[in-house]
């Protein structure tokens, strides 16, 4: 009854959808993913409408790790597979795999969500709302447990952004994708015309809200395995919205 639980969606890559090299940009694909998640997620009974009018929760991203084997190209046609794992007492796993046109899997990723009280923004347990799936699947499109990130104490600071109307969500806090266009641009283009990114993991720590201001630093001390760390932290507080580590090869 696996398929009962897994979900699949088929997207034909749009020139919005690209970006100079006429490939997805990486902020484009998490937005595929979140849209997939959230079909899902309908189809299973626990959509965002679903659990904001019940219980007044939303789904809220905190962990994703995408390995990427090559990026979609403009005009081409995917497919996207996502599963659930079997829910724990607060963190849910969910997996994906992307395809080509011939079926080969292209990238593969693995993310944790989290239940969020919409008013107290508070993490709620999974015994609060009794999610329950109609089969459990254990296979894994990645062998990799998500922990936390921290780089090695080098940071320099890149540039500075306020959070604006473009960058927010139904939730009204910045959307995970935009935190990905933060880390990209976080390398200038020339970087971008010579290295692709292969992975990227990145822990969502803490909501940023319109007129924030979020300061982006790079740690690049271990560039020689061509792996970045980024982050990025509130102007104010200082306190860290997000963590990532950028995987990169030469085009």
């Amino acid at each position: 009854m696996e398929q009962n639980i897994r979900f699949q969606s088929k997207i034909h890559v749009d020139l919005r959808d690209v970006d100079f090299t006429k490939k997805v940009k990486l902020s484009t694909l998490f937005s595929y993913f979140q849209d997939v998640a959230s079909l899902a997620s309908v189809e299973l009974g626990y959509g965002i409408e679903q659990l904001e009018s019940q219980f007044g929760v939303s789904w809220v991203l905190i962990r994703i790790r995408v390995e990427i084997t090559r990026m979609p190209e403009w005009d081409e046609k995917i497919t996207i597979e996502t599963w659930p794992l079997e829910p724990k007492r607060i963190e849910f796993k969910r997996d994906y795999l992307v395809r080509d046109a011939n079926g080969e899997i292209i990238i593969r990723a693995v993310s944790v969500w989290v239940l969020m009280d919409i008013h107290q923004r508070r993490l709620k347990r999974n015994d609060a709302i009794g999610i329950h799936y109609p089969s459990v699947i254990k296979e894994r499109a990645l062998e990799k447990k998500l922990g936390k990130l921290n780089g090695n104490g080098h940071l320099e600071k890149v540039y500075q952004k306020v959070i604006g109307y473009s960058d927010v969500d139904f939730n009204g806090h910045l959307n995970n994708s935009r935190y990905v266009d933060y880390a990209m641009d976080c390398f200038p283009i020339e970087n971008h015309r010579q290295f692709e990114v292969k992975a990227i993991e990145v822990n969502f720590i803490n909501e940023a809200l319109p007129g924030d201001t979020i300061t982006l630093f790079r740690d690049v001390s271990e560039s020689r395995e061509n792996k970045i760390y980024i982050e990025g932290q509130k102007g104010d507080s200082g306190s860290t919205v997000f963590k990532a580590t950028v995987e990169i090869s030469e085009r």
